[in-house]
C-alpha cells in the first residue's frame, strides 16, 4: 500500500492538492482513500460532500474520511475512555466534564495512524493520501511513534508493575479505581501497533511526504525548517507541490504585478529546492471545491503523469562504517551547526536537537557502550561517529 503525506503551512492549500490527487488517484484504477487528519476538517468542502468518522465512498474507487475522535474513543478505546472518566469522576469532577477529559491529548493523532495501520494490514486500499493540519501540528503527528515509542518502553513496564502491586496492597485504601485487564492490554496493543506504524511511516518504499509551498517568502522558510524536521523524524520527503502559481499569460492588473513578485519567489524556491522533484499547480486565487476544479487543478498538477510514482527512496537516516568508527548519518537540509545539539541520554540513547525539535535514537545494539566522539556537517548531513570497541583476539 502507498501512503502519500501532504503537508505545509496553514492555508497554502493542502487540502485542495490532497483532494485533487486523490480524484486523480481513483480516476487511474487506485481503490483510493483521502483521510483529513485536522481536527478543523475542510475536506467535505473541498471535495462538496458530506464526511463523517467513517470511510465513505465517493464515487468509483474513492473513499474519504475525517478522523472523529469522539467515535474513536467510543469504539477503539473502550476500555481506556470509561477507566478515565471513571478515574476523574472518583475525583468529584462532574460526568459531563469527565468524559470530556477521557480525550487524552494526542489521541486524535494515535486514531489516524492507527487507521493507517489497520488498511495497511488488510489491503484495504492501493493508496492513502493523507491532507494535514498545518505544519506544526503534522509534525507532532508524524513524531508520535516515535516519541509515544520511547515513554512506553521506558515507563509502561514500571506502571504495570505498580499496579499488580497496587492491587495487593494498598489498592483497597485508595479513593481512586485502578485499570483493569482491559486497559492494561489497550495500552499494550497501543504499544505494538506504534512500533509497526513507526516502521511503516519510515519506510520510504510506502510512506513519503510531499511538501506544498505557495511562492511566499515566510512560506518558504516555513517549508525549509519543516523539511528538516520531518529529516530528523526518519521521514522521507520525494517532492514539492508549489501551489496558487498565476500563469506567465495573466494580463489584469494587480495579478499582473503579483506575478512579477512572484518570479522572485519562484527562482528563491528552485535555488532552495532544486533538484528536488517539483509541480506546478497553476491557477488563479480562487477557491477549489467540487469534482470539477478539483481535477482541473490535478491536470495542472500532474499532467498525464501517475500521482503515485516514488520520487524519492532513500531514508535521511542511515548507519555506515568509516574505518574505526560507526557512524550515524542524518540529513537535515537548511539546518544550521549552531541549531544542532547532541546528548547522550542515561539509556545510552542518542538525542539529537535541532532548533525546537528533539528526537530521541535507540542506537543499534553495537553502538550502545560505543564511545561519542563528535559529529560535523557535510553537504546537509550531519555525520555522528562513534569509535568502535576493540575487540581482543
Amino acid at each position: 500500500m502507498r501512503i502519500i503525506i501532504y503537508t505545509g503551512k496553514g492555508g497554502v492549500g493542502k487540502t485542495s492538492v490532497s483532494a485533487a490527487t486523490a480524484r486523480r488517484l481513483a480516476a487511474k484504477g487506485y481503490r483510493t482513500l483521502v483521510m483529513s487528519t485536522d481536527s478543523a476538517h475542510s475536506l467535505s468542502d473541498s471535495l462538496e460532500v458530506q464526511i463523517g468518522g467513517a470511510p465513505r465512498t465517493i464515487e468509483n474507487n474513492l473513499d474519504a474520511l475525517e478522523v472523529d475522535i469522539i467515535r474513536e474513543m467510543e469504539t477503539r478505546w473502550k476500555e481506556i475512555e470509561e477507566y478515565v472518566r471513571l478515574f476523574m469522576a472518583s475525583q468529584g469532577m462532574d460526568e459531563l466534564s469527565a468524559k470530556e477529559m477521557a480525550i487524552l491529548p494526542g489521541m486524535e493523532l494515535i486514531a489516524a495512524l492507527f487507521h493507517v495501520l489497520d488498511y495497511e494490514r488488510k489491503g484495504t486500499y492501493d493508496v492513502i493520501v493523507m491532507d494535514t493540519a498545518p505544519t506544526a501540528e503534522t509534525l507532532r503527528l508524524l513524531s508520535f511513534p516515535d516519541v509515544s515509542q520511547w515513554y512506553m518502553t521506558r515507563l509502561y513496564g514500571l506502571f504495570k508493575k505498580l499496579v499488580a502491586l497496587a492491587k495487593f496492597t494498598i489498592g483497597k485504601f485508595l479513593d481512586f479505581p485502578l485499570p483493569s485487564q482491559a486497559v492494561i492490554r489497550n495500552l499494550e496493543d497501543m504499544n505494538i501497533k506504534m512500533a509497526e506504524v513507526r516502521d511503516l511511516l519510515q519506510d520510504p518504499s510506502k510512506t513519503t511526504i510531499r511538501l506544498v509551498v505557495n511562492p511566499e517568502r515566510m512560506v518558504i522558510n516555513e517549508t525549509k525548517r519543516a523539511f528538516s524536521y520531518l529529516c530528523l523524524y526518519g521521514l522521507t520527503v520525494e517532492c514539492l507541490v508549489v501551489n496558487r502559481v498565476l500563469p506567465e499569460d495573466t494580463e489584469m492588473g494587480y495579478f499582473k504585478e503579483k506575478l512579477e513578485e512572484q518570479k522572485k519567489y519562484m527562482e528563491m524556491i528552485h535555488q532552495a529546492f532544486d533538484p528536488m522533484k517539483m509541480f506546478h499547480a497553476y491557477q488563479l486565487p480562487t477557491e477549489m471545491m467540487g469534482p470539477d476544479k478539483l481535477d482541473a487543478l490535478a491536470e495542472t498538477i500532474f499532467g498525464d503523469s501517475d500521482p503515485s510514482e516514488i520520487y524519492a527512496t532513500e531514508s535521511p537516516m542511515r548507519f555506515s562504517t568509516e574505518g574505526k568508527f560507526h557512524v550515524l548519518s542524518v540529513r537535515l537540509p537548511f539546518a544550521m551547526k549552531g541549531d544542532i545539539e547532541l546528548y547522550r541520554a542515561q539509556d545510552r540513547s542518542l538525542i539529537v536537537q535541532v532548533g525546537s525539535h528533539k528526537r530521541n535514537i535507540d542506537l543499534p545494539l553495537v553502538l550502545k557502550d560505543a564511545e561519542l566522539m563528535g559529529a560535523e556537517m557535510n553537504n546537509e548531513t550531519l555525520k555522528i561517529k562513534f569509535r568502535r570497541e576493540e575487540k581482543d583476539v
